[in-house]
């Protein structure tokens, strides 16, 4: 077979590692979007077996999108990893399935909402379109916010708006490749400072270690709405974000704050298997 990855990074841990798996007996090739020409992937160009789609740039999505329309088999689908890359368009498909979504408002930009009414209570800020060192931020007051647009270079994009839900400080990171999933939990950079490793040392802000979870870990329930998400949004390689809201009786309730296409499972024995078998099934008859 012939497989082609979509990337301008093969070295990725999971892309190295299931190219090394494959390709004693397949051809594997790596095309990086951002040298992509149409003259290059015109109709004189034979198309791979099957394509894996790990990049969500603009220029990727459009060599995705050309490459499906001359028949080919794309990984996730071109359609399906951009409707992903708006949060807003991804919000309303997760709740009008009845997935327990964050509730989500967008506004015309930072710099507008700054300039609005007071917000009622904490809240996450986050660039509407999702993408690499996007904005995602904790908002607790008037201020906050005006310092934040104030230092963005990005204050007149779009945004969305997220009510802080209260929950155990947590970020748990699911992801599938196909059935498979794998699972970690890592502090979330929106909760509280966590104590430095270490014999001594102040708190530090941000993330902690990713502390790893076998799929047989993760709450009751959370392994059925992680591929209900497959169902909702049409992927096959994906990772779904949750937190657990605690409530006032203490039981905790999962809630979904974001989804991506094809992330980078990285670390997570049995990734690299998983999709090499996702590629050789989806490859073209």
């Amino acid at each position: 077979m012939r497989i082609a990855l979509i990337t301008p990074d093969p070295a990725h841990p999971l892309l190295a590692a299931t190219t090394a798996l494959l390709a004693p007996r397949h051809t594997v090739t790596a095309i990086d979007p951002r040298r992509a020409t149409k003259a290059g992937r015109g109709p004189a160009s034979p198309l791979a077996d099957v394509y894996l789609l790990k990049s969500r740039t603009p220029q990727a999505l459009a060599l995705a999108h050309d490459l499906e329309r001359r028949g080919a088999r794309v990984v996730n689908g071109a359609a399906a990893t951009a409707l992903l890359q708006d949060r807003t368009a991804m919000a309303e498909r997760a709740l009008a399935a009845g997935l327990p979504f964050a509730a989500t408002r967008t506004h015309a930009s930072l710099t507008e909402l700054a300039a609005g009414p007071p917000l009622p209570g904490p809240v996450v800020v986050k660039s509407r379109r999702s993408a690499k060192d996007d904005l995602v931020a904790r908002v607790d007051s008037a201020a906050r916010l005006r310092e934040l647009a104030a230092a963005r270079p990005d204050a007149r994009e779009p945004v969305v708006v997220q009510d802080f839900a209260p929950n155990d400080g947590w970020d748990h990171k699911v992801w599938a490749i196909e059935d498979r999933l794998f699972a970690a939990r890592r502090r979330s950079e929106l909760a509280e400072p966590v104590a430095a490793v270490g014999p001594a040392g102040p708190p530090q802000p941000g993330r902690g270690p990713t502390v790893p979870l076998g799929a047989d870990q993760l709450p009751s329930g959370w392994a059925e709405l992680t591929r209900r998400v497959r169902e909702v949004f049409g992927l096959d390689v994906y990772g779904v974000d949750f937190v657990e809201v605690v409530g006032r009786d203490g039981r905790g309730t999962p809630l979904i704050v974001d989804i991506n296409a094809f992330p980078g499972i990285r670390e997570q024995p049995g990734a690299p298997e998983a999709l090499a078998a996702l590629a050789l099934g989806n490859g073209r008859a």
